[in-house]
């Protein structure tokens, strides 16, 4: 028999045992594995999700980073920047590609920089006082400035007027100089009449906000926060099985209201309102530093002006700066679930090198304000194995590696059908998911982002909630969770997990 000193001493043993399994588990954040929805299109915009929010500005397809090409009228050739740049611009090549590409900087509606394939800007030779056309500035300034006019009744007929008041034109194939005076010659054979031809836009943050410009950009940015995602949306995904969102941020955050042109200050106020009413639902916020400073994929969701990307050693410490001001601010909030360093970096951009030194620097910061938030690397796109990182994240305490699975983007996906994706998911998703979970927790797995979205698309809603389902089966084996992209997509039924579940594609 037990006699009542032993049975003391066995109760004081099982309240301790039970108070310290209590205390590990508040440390240690049982909320995981997470089911997240990533609330895209909110702080940084992506213009193919609310495409919308652009419909106010005056020459909307012409915003910064937009791809043009210029063929001369009369010569039927295209501008281009031999060499992509360094030397004067001819008007002789018959088609177009990389050199005969010019992308815009918008200074106002109808007033532009051109910057060339090598990252030169197109203007008047002798720092303006001449007429020839070259392409060898490094940074724009007045005589790399050129209003671009659009022929009333057909824009995509355009003259270019210089900064001396003259007209760009190509008299001959070698020759482009700004000395046409004005004209109401829209003809082919005016030397000055250029067609346009539109290759790529961009529609993120800069575009809005430089766009809309100083006057406007503020209040189209606070009605959007407002109203696109509030209280009742956290109450609706935590009603429906989620227990964490990912909310991508830029760095201009972190200057609040009074962030670097062309951005505006307020997104500072939405994040905090999030927090709140994470905490009030029981869920999560993972704060993900999508856009950094020098663009780190040169996608329109990297906070880019022009698809250049330029991330690299000497942005590592003031991309630092960013997470410590975010771990400061909400290390202390109880809905605090992570912060993920980087979305996104490409291989081909940025170097293996340095984006470890900022991981281990970012993982720093953070700790230097929370013991217990976790901390997300995210694996780089392109050519480069998931698990680079493995090692670096296995000896940081509660990281997580995190890797985007979509069944697009690639020719391989663009012809499979719905039982061709699903056996993808099954065994090639599954096989990657694999390799980077590891049997001792560190790093955890995480699958950021995802979608119901198929390259082949128009499938019946049966395919859709199959496709669905077999990604919660696999992605559900992560040990941090998943993230769907996104939880509100306005023109993209798949992509939105809002209109899946109210459609019963998705049940959790």
């Amino acid at each position: 028999m037990v006699n009542n000193l032993e049975m003391k001493k066995l109760v004081a043993i099982s309240c301790l045992s039970w108070l310290f399994l209590v205390s590990c588990s508040a440390v240690a954040g049982q909320d995981v594995p997470f089911k997240a929805a990533n609330l895209g299109g909110w702080l940084v915009a992506e213009g193919w999700m609310t495409p919308d929010l652009f419909d106010g500005i005056p020459n909307k397809d012409l915003l910064d980073g937009t791809q043009v090409q210029l063929k001369s009228t009369m010569l039927n050739k295209y501008l281009t920047a031999e060499n992509g740049g360094g030397s004067n611009l001819v008007a002789n090549r018959d088609s177009a590609s990389g050199w005969e590409t010019f992308w815009l900087w918008r200074i106002n509606e109808n007033t532009f920089n051109l910057r060339v394939f090598n990252k030169q800007f197109v203007g008047l030779d002798n720092q303006g006082q001449g007429k020839n056309i070259n392409a060898i500035s490094t940074t724009p300034g007045n005589a790399e400035t050129f209003q671009i006019v659009r022929k009333q009744d057909d824009p995509s007929r355009i003259r270019l007027r210089a900064s001396n008041g003259l007209f760009v034109q190509a008299p001959s194939g070698s020759s482009v100089v700004a000395d046409y005076g004005d004209t109401s010659d829209w003809g082919d054979q005016n030397p000055s009449v250029f067609q346009l031809n539109i290759v790529n836009t961009l529609r993120g943050e800069y575009q809005l906000t430089n766009g809309y410009g100083r006057d406007k950009a503020p209040q189209v940015l606070k009605d959007h926060w407002n109203n696109y995602i509030v209280e009742d949306d956290f109450k609706f995904m935590s009603d429906n099985g989620l227990n964490a969102v990912r909310i991508p941020v830029g760095w201009w955050i972190q200057y609040d209201q009074t962030p670097p042109a062309p951005f505006v200050g307020g997104s500072l106020q939405a994040l905090d309102n999030a927090f709140s009413w994470a905490q009030k639902y029981n869920m999560k916020v993972i704060v993900d530093l999508h856009a950094v400073l020098g663009s780190q994929n040169g996608n329109e969701h990297s906070g880019t002006r022009d698809g250049f990307a330029e991330w690299g050693d000497t942005y590592v410490q003031r991309t630092v700066d960013v997470i410590d001001f975010l771990a400061k601010r909400y290390a202390n909030r109880p809905s605090l679930g992570a912060i993920e360093l980087m979305n996104e970096p490409n291989a081909a951009i940025v170097q293996f090198s340095a984006l470890s030194d900022y991981y281990k620097k970012g993982y720093d910061a953070v700790r230097k304000y929370t013991s217990t938030a976790y901390v997300i690397l995210s694996a780089r796109l392109g050519d480069a194995s998931d698990k680079e990182f493995l090692s670096l994240a296995g000896g940081l305490d509660r990281s997580v590696i995190d890797v985007h699975y979509y069944n697009l983007f690639s020719d391989q996906f663009n012809n499979m059908d719905e039982q061709q994706n699903i056996d993808y998911i099954r065994n090639d998703r599954a096989a990657q998911l694999q390799e980077v979970t590891q049997s001792n927790g560190r790093p955890l797995s995480f699958v950021g982002e995802w979608t119901a979205a198929m390259a082949k698309d128009n499938q019946d809603m049966e395919a859709y909630r199959r496709y669905a389902q077999a990604q919660l089966d696999v992605y559900g084996k992560a040990t941090f969770g998943w993230a769907y992209w996104s939880y509100k997509c306005e023109p993209c039924g798949m992509w939105s997990l809002q209109r899946m579940i109210l459609r019963g594609l998705i049940k959790l």
